[in-house]
């Protein structure tokens, strides 16, 4: 009987740190750390060497990691674009950025912590996961670069990372790299981006069932509406984004740019007082079945890139030869307009491992009940 119980227990747990469900669209495949035996990092030094090792690694996360303060901090002079009244944030003069970018703002004093600056490096082959909604990361965000590759980031949040500054740091950043999942992930109140891709190639990459919860103290509009949200300017990247709640935020939520074919899917977008959409030159996007919710403006003007937005159930008929589908049109409550019909890059889809889309009436419902950590 002693032997029974303590196998059901073990089994147990065995069952709580593997990995929900799968990757759709275009990070399908993705494996991460497979079977690899899981670990339980203690420390913040432990988790920073297991995630940079060259071991394939399944890392579980069963407590909140905590980096504020652990590498000192940083006086130093920055500058204020956005003003200094009570929650705009201000800005790190990083590279000289306000010295070439915003030589004309007025010059603030910035005590930043140096952990959230730049991200832990996770190195191929890894799955990160949290325990229910125990595995917490705080003042420093994850990266992703030189050219890893395989990477699962499941269930866990993302927090607290300079939120007063610009420049503070990112929860997440891909540079370089190939087939990442990054899947019911909460962030909130970070300094810059929740989730960037730089401009080398990021390759393959799903953001599934994540909240980027924009809600923070300061904000470079002012308002405690978080405007780096998402930051999507590669090389040659493949993104899906689905099923994700994008909430309260001012603005670039995503920014599309470089030569990035986005698959924005099922998402739910509510209560942004900027723009939703910022795509450039070189952004390539497809959006269906999401749904747009005190939105003012979906998507920035001009639209610099390309953009379909499967307007209607005519229109939308030219899926098929490339996706293998009808696309799903979009939904709107106290929103602007988003209504554009470019299809000459629709053909970049072909042959491609595409997400599955419903209709946009059961969006609001599905994201709410599942997105974000410990909605598994």
């Amino acid at each position: 009987m002693k032997y029974t119980a303590l196998f059901a227990a073990f089994a147990a747990h065995a069952a709580a740190v593997s990995v929900s469900g799968a990757a759709e669209g275009f990070a399908k495949g993705v494996t991460g750390g497979g079977s690899a035996t899981a670990v339980y990092p203690t420390t913040t030094d432990e988790l920073v060497s297991y995630l940079a090792d060259d071991e394939a690694r399944v890392i579980v996360l069963t407590k909140t990691f905590d980096f504020r303060g652990t590498e000192g901090t940083t006086t130093s002079t920055g500058c204020a674009p956005w003003g200094t009244a009570s929650g705009c944030q201000v800005a790190i003069n990083q590279n000289d950025w306000c010295t070439n970018y915003e030589p004309d703002a007025p010059s603030v004093s910035v005590s930043y912590d140096n952990a959230g600056i730049l991200g832990m490096t996770v190195a191929s082959d890894k799955t990160i996961l949290g325990e229910g909604s125990a595995g917490v990361i705080q003042g420093k965000g994850l990266r992703i670069v030189s050219g890893a590759s395989n990477i699962i980031i499941q269930n866990i949040a993302i927090t607290d990372i300079n939120a007063e500054y610009v420049w503070g740091g990112d929860a997440i950043t891909i540079d370089d790299s190939d087939m990442v999942w990054i899947d019911h992930v909460t962030t909130a109140r970070i300094g810059r981006q929740h989730i960037v891709l730089g401009t080398e190639a990021s390759k393959r990459v799903t953001i599934s069932n994540n909240f980027i919860n924009g809600v923070s103290t300061w904000s470079a509009t002012c308002d405690t509406y978080h405007y780096w949200a998402i930051y999507l300017d590669g090389d040659s990247d493949l993104v899906t984004l689905k099923g994700n709640y994008i909430y309260h935020t001012s603005g670039r939520s995503p920014k599309v740019q470089g030569n990035t074919l986005l698959h924005a899917v099922n998402n739910y977008w509510y209560d942004n007082t900027g723009h939703a959409f910022e795509i450039g030159t070189g952004g390539y996007v497809l959006a269906e079945g999401n749904i747009f919710q005190n939105i003012d403006t979906i998507a920035e003007s001009p639209i610099d890139g390309s953009l379909f937005t499967a307007p209607s159930t005519t229109e939308n008929e030219v899926c098929s030869t490339y996706l293998g589908r009808v696309c799903q049109v979009n939904g709107f409550g106290s929103s602007g307009t988003f209504s554009q019909s470019d299809t000459g890059f629709l053909s970049d889809f072909e042959g491609k491992n595409i997400a599955t889309a419903t209709a946009y009436t059961s969006v609001v419902s599905s994201v709410t009940e599942n997105a974000g950590q410990g909605n598994l």
